[in-house]
């Protein structure tokens, strides 16, 4: 049985992350890395690290005289970004499916598998971001619509924090695998209205994952106040 060793980073990578998310380290609230490394008791290296790793998943932002802060997480902004990207990506999908060439479809087959190997490596829920959207980005590439792939574009970013904890904290890869694999099969077969329905599950189902979740979370918080 192998042993996986973490590294200062990852641990703390962790515990901030955990902190975050259960909402012990609030929104807009400062971390020093003086403060925590102290805390934690760790050097600043790993801290400032950890502090950047966590920019990457959207749950911590730099600001200028400010140092790093948590970001806000909200119930009432994730029903908007997620129905509006239901909205332009299943239109996106629906546009694409009839002209998207051979050449695509291979290389979103070949994306999934990237997709699968990055799981599990540290890291992953940025590696995993990325390739999340050039998945869908190359299922929508038959479309010929740049407006609306750069509106689906600045909305996956939006997101993205939301996107990243579902993956890491609400259960959200094993769905997303199969759901991918199945929208690329229809994709495959030119099925566009099941894949376009599919999608459409897939984006409002990680949508209701995520509010359950933030719901959960508030009323944790509210409880132990």
């Amino acid at each position: 049985m192998s042993i996986v060793y973490k590294t200062r980073t990852q641990l703390v990578v962790e515990t901030l992350r955990e902190k975050i998310l259960s909402g012990e380290i609030k929104a807009g609230q400062p971390l020093r890395q003086a403060a925590l490394a102290s805390e934690l008791n760790v050097s600043r290296i790993p801290v400032r690290e950890a502090l950047l790793q966590l920019e990457g998943e959207g749950l911590v932002a730099f600001e200028p005289h400010k140092g790093a802060t948590a970001t806000e997480l909200n119930a009432d902004q994730v029903d908007e970004l997620f129905e509006l990207r239901a909205l332009l990506e299943s239109d996106l999908l629906a546009n694409s499916l009839p002209n998207i060439s051979a050449e695509k479809l291979e290389e979103a087959t070949q994306l999934l598998k990237k997709l699968d190997k990055a799981l599990g490596q540290e890291n992953a829920a940025n590696t995993w971001s990325e390739l999340n959207s050039d998945y869908h980005n190359c299922l929508y590439s038959g479309a010929k619509r740049p407006q609306t792939l750069e509106l689906v574009n600045m909305l996956n970013k939006s997101a993205d924090r939301y996107i990243r904890m579902h993956l890491l904290w609400a259960g959200g890869i094993s769905k997303a695998e199969s759901e991918h694999n199945e929208i690329l099969a229809l994709s495959k077969a030119r099925n566009v209205e099941k894949a376009v329905a599919l999608l459409k599950q897939h984006i409002l189902g990680s949508r209701d994952e995520i509010k359950a979740f933030l719901e959960a979370r508030e009323a944790k918080i509210n409880s132990e106040r």
